[in-house]
């Protein structure tokens, strides 16, 4: 069995990676279905469908929004959990957030990331946690426009 403080490296077989796609060429967009209910589409032919929850198997934009969040942050996290801890470590990011209704915003998200550390020592541990906290706090871009804010404007064509 493999030691967790190992690095663990490809097999000389890995398949090539996929070039990633420039995200600035990514085009993102919603269309209607229904009352209340649109898919998200990108460019690379991934959807998504978004509606209110009484429409049922659908994300809403809330859920959409803590998602990415989560999601950027597991995948900022993800190089030095695997170095530390294997290609297959299993990993799980819960976020959540009450709705502030009356200003209809997120004032606040808490997310947990539940990863087994047992095998490692407590010294290593620690290294670990400060390496993932700050590869989250520099490379989520979810996590820093949401802690920085962003300006947003909406423009309305006519079809």
């Amino acid at each position: 069995m493999e030691s967790p403080l190992t690095p663990t490296t490809p097999p000389a077989t890995a398949p090539a990676p996929v070039p990633a796609a420039d995200p600035a060429s990514t085009r993102l967009w919603v269309e209607r279905t229904g009352i209340r209910t649109y898919t998200g589409r990108n460019t690379r032919g991934a959807e998504v469908s978004i509606g209110p929850t009484e429409a049922g198997a659908v994300f809403t934009p809330g859920e959409l929004l803590k998602i990415a969040l989560a999601g950027c942050s597991g995948m900022s996290a993800d190089h030095a959990l695997r170095h530390r801890l294997g290609d297959d470590v299993a990993v799980t990011v819960d976020v959540e957030g009450a709705n502030l209704t009356a200003e209809d915003r997120y004032p606040e998200l808490h997310e947990r990331m539940v990863v087994d550390l047992s095998g490692l020592d407590e010294a290593t541990r620690e290294r670990l946690l400060r390496v993932v906290h700050r590869a989250v706090e520099e490379h989520c871009t979810v996590g820093n426009t949401l802690k920085a804010g962003a300006t947003v404007d909406l423009e309305i064509a006519d079809a």
